[in-house]
Parts: C-alpha cells; structure tokens; sequence
C-alpha cells in the first residue's frame, strides 16, 4: 500500500501499531504524532518537523514556572531551620541538630559540585551519620533527630537544585527563551521565594528578635541554592556527564507530548535533515536509521540505544569521527554510512547489522570487534588492525578498497605488525583483499 503523507500537516495524529512501511513522510509536520509500535521499515522522514505542539510547549513551560517557583518558594525555610536552631536556641540538642543540618547542606552541595548528582545523596547520608557520631555526646535522641533531618534536608537540597536545574534546561528545550533566559528565570524565581507570604510567615514564628538572622539564612540558603541551579543547569546543557542525571530528567520533561516513535520499528528509516527534538525513541529499534544532518538530535529521548552517545550522534549528524574512540561500545545496527572514521577505535565494540558503506576506516582497529551482518560495501579498509575481529558469512565486503591491513595491533617496537601483504613494497590489487578473506568465510561456513 502507498502511504504518501509528505507536506501535510499530521499534528497530534495517531498511527499507533500500524503498518507503515516504506511510506512517505517528507517535508511532514508530525509534532505530537503517536507512532507507538508502529512498523515503519524504510520510511521517510526526511526534513519532516517533530516535537512538541504548541499547547503542549505552553502547557510544559507553565509547569516549569510552577516548580521553579515552588522550589525558591521553600528554599528560605532550610535558611530559617539553621539559623533558628544554632542561634536562637537554648537547648543543646537543638543547637547540635542546627549545625549538623548546616554541615550536610554544606557538604551536599559541594558533594554535587564535585562528583555530581549521582554520588551526592550516598556523602550525605555518610556525613550524616559521622557528623551524628561526633556528637553523640549530647545525647542519643540528639544524634537520630540529627540524621533524621540532615538527611531530609540533603535529600531535599539535592532534589531542589535536580529540579530546578532541569526546569531551566527543559524551558531552553522549549525555544521559548535561551538558555540564558531559562537560568534567569529559575533565579529569579527563588528570590522570589523569600519575599512571599510563607517567607514572612516563617520570619514571624521565629521568635521576637529572631527576624534579622532568620531572613540572613534564608536569604544565604536560597542564594546559595540558587547559584548551584543555575551552575548545574548550565553544566547539564553543555553536556556534563556528572549532571547526566539533570539533563536526563530534562529530556524527559521535554519530551512528553511530543513526537513519540516509543517501541516502534525503525529499521532503514531516513530521517536526514529532520527536526527532531522533544522526540520519544525507547525501545525503538534503530537498525541502519540514517540521522544524518538531522536538527536538535541531542534533545530526543534516546532510551538505552547507541543514541544516548554525545560522540556517536556527531558522527551520526556529520559523518566526521576521525580518531574517535568507540572501544567497547555498543553500536549493533548504527548507521555510519560514508561517514570519515579514519584511525577510528573499536576494539571489542559491537557492530553487528552496521551500515558502513562507503564508509572511510583507513587505520581503524577493528581488533575482537563484533561485525555480524555489518556492511563494509565499498568501504576503504586499508591499515584496518584486524586481530580477533568478529566476522561471519553474512557480513559484506563487496566492493571494498584495501591497499594492506594488519593482522595485530601496532607497538612502539613494531609499528607494522603481521602486515598482509607482507612485502612492505607491495599491495593488495583490486579484488585481492576478497581472496585473502576467502579463506575465512569458507572456514565460517564449514
């Protein structure tokens, strides 16, 4: 069946499990289109636009303001409880309490700037309970409500700053303002906080002469917050892996509503030169999906696939990946089609069902790498490092260029090892390099 939907306006459609194979998305608008589960084998989408509809972006930016504004709205308080309980107490317990709550914010946040959001909430139960053993002196109750509440403020400090920070990733997601407008915003929005009834509120129940040192701690608390927001915002943005945790919460804010391939079939898909951002693709299956030139391809939801790489998806886009290391990687069905990846590493990746035709791997060391049905048609392979690699009896090499390769990994003594041909002063001629791995495939399929 003919399935022609280039130039049309499909916003919000669903096509949800249908068979679409090999049909014609070109040039479509497809934001917040469903293709859950649909079967989409050679589609095209090229320079087609996927994403958010406008309501959903104004109903996903409302929201943002929301929780940005409810997180500058609480932070005076975390101020408040510390200055209250370390100045404005006579009680000794409280007063333990109030700097061991003090120490894990402290620590929390460096904590966060140091080794990530990932690691943070693991220090701060662990200086919880040091700083509790420390003075375990002033009395056991003293040092579980110590732990007790430093560990919710920890908790709550590293969720504060993970929140906030993404909703000012997530609104530069949008378009809607940059992305130095979205960190303004999500400072601006918990200054906010400390000057709101609740605020005011607090102040007053401090107790009378309590209000300056209250609204000081409340004012130095969400500062503080603040900048670390802002700060980690911005590091997530520019792709910081120990703020892996904040973009990925903001990519998948971003990301409901909009154009979802979740579950779907996308085998030899054309999605070149498409805007895709705010784009659902877990679980899809992405054998051989040409990106190249695609638009916003690092703000998709990439699931577990070869997309969540910052570096594959460069090569994906620019078809430049010269000296890149992929070692070890898992890029089973990647498209690297005419992509320049000479002196590439991809010792031990998996480049099962690869599409690398064309493709320049001058130099590439291709040792125990995994190349089950990959295809190397017309591909330049000469200097390729071949040890151990991974071949079977259904991965192409039609039409390969390949002057020599090596049959092991070079060293500092033997530069060019087990080199084939083995005369330095000879090549293999056209058609050769098939007849020396002929050999091979007859042994595979023995």
């Amino acid at each position: 069946m003919n399935h022609d939907f280039s130039n049309q306006k499909l916003r919000g459609r669903s096509f949800k499990g249908q068979n679409l194979e090999g049909a014609n998305f070109t040039y479509a608008d497809i934001r917040g289109a469903d293709f859950t589960q649909a079967n989409l084998t050679g589609a095209d989408f090229s320079h087609a636009t996927a994403g958010l509809q406008k309501r959903w972006a104004t109903f996903l930016l409302c929201t943002s303001f929301l929780i940005s504004g409810v997180s500058g709205f609480l932070s005076p308080f975390v101020g408040v409880l510390i200055i209250y309980l370390i100045f404005f107490n006579i009680s000794v317990q409280d007063v333990v309490i109030g700097w061991t709550i003090l120490i894990i914010v402290i620590v929390t946040s460096i904590s966060i700037l140091r080794q990530g959001l990932n690691s943070a909430g693991a220090v701060a139960v662990a200086v919880a309970v040091a700083v509790a053993g420390v003075f375990a002196g002033a009395g056991v109750l003293a040092g579980v409500l110590a732990v007790a509440l430093a560990g919710a403020v920890a908790v709550a400090v590293a969720v504060a700053v993970a929140v906030a920070g993404a909703v000012a990733v997530a609104g530069a997601f949008f378009g809607v303002f940059s992305g130095a407008g979205a960190l303004a915003v999500v400072l601006a929005l918990a200054f906010f906080g400390i000057f709101t009834g609740a605020g005011a509120l607090l102040l007053a129940l401090a107790g009378p002469g309590a209000e300056a040192g209250a609204f000081t701690g409340a004012v130095a608390v969400a500062l503080a917050l603040a900048v670390l927001s802002v700060y980690i915002a911005w590091k997530a943005m520019r792709g910081d892996e120990k703020y892996s945790l904040v973009r990925n919460i903001a990519v998948a804010f971003a990301a409901f509503g909009g154009t979802s391939f979740r579950d779907a079939t996308l085998t030899d898909v054309n999605f070149m030169g498409t805007l895709l951002k705010n784009t659902d693709f877990r679980k899809a299956n992405l054998t051989r999906t040409c990106f190249h030139k695609t638009q916003e391809l690092d703000l998709v939801r990439p699931g577990v696939s070869y997309l969540q790489n910052s570096q594959v998806r460069q090569v994906l886009i620019t078809g430049q990946g010269q000296g890149k290391n992929f070692d070890r990687q898992d890029l089973r069905g990647v498209n690297f089609k005419k992509a320049n990846l000479a002196d590439a590493s991809f010792v031990g990746a998996d480049l099962s069902e690869a599409n690398l035709q064309d493709a320049d791997l001058s130099g590439v060391k291709l040792v125990k790498a995994q190349l089950n049905s990959t295809d190397f048609t017309g591909a330049t392979l000469t200097g390729a490092y071949i040890k151990d690699w991974g071949i079977t009896s259904d991965t192409k090499f039609d039409g390969v260029r390949c002057e020599y390769v090596y049959m092991q990994l070079p060293t500092k003594e033997n530069p060019d090892p087990l080199r084939k041909p083995d005369n330095n002063e000879e090549v293999f001629a056209d058609g050769e390099f098939g007849d020396f791995i002929k050999p091979i495939f007859d042994t595979l399929d023995l």
